[in-house]
C-alpha cells in the first residue's frame, strides 16, 4: 500500500531541514535538498515500522487488522 505525505522543506544556512506536515515528529536534513528528502522518508518509514510494532504488541487477541482509506 502506497501512501503520499506532504513534506515541508526549505534550506537554512548551509542545510536543508524538513519536517511532515501530517506525521509530527517526522523530520529530516541534508546538504542537499534530495538528502532531506530521503533522509525524511527513512525517518517516516522508521517512525511508521515502530508505530506499527507498538500498535501490534498493544492488541490483545483476537483482534483484525482493517485497512484504512481516505
Amino acid at each position: 500500500m502506497e501512501s503520499a505525505y506532504t513534506a515541508v522543506v526549505q534550506r537554512d544556512g548551509p542545510w536543508w531541514v524538513g519536517w511532515l506536515e501530517e506525521i509530527p515528529g517526522v523530520n529530516g536534513q541534508g546538504a542537499t535538498r534530495e538528502e532531506c528528502v530521503e533522509s525524511l522518508r527513512s525517518a517516516l518509514k522508521e517512525a511508521l515500522e515502530l508505530n506499527r510494532a507498538d500498535a501490534l504488541s498493544a492488541a490483545q487477541s483476537p483482534y483484525e487488522e482493517v485497512s484504512i482509506r481516505l
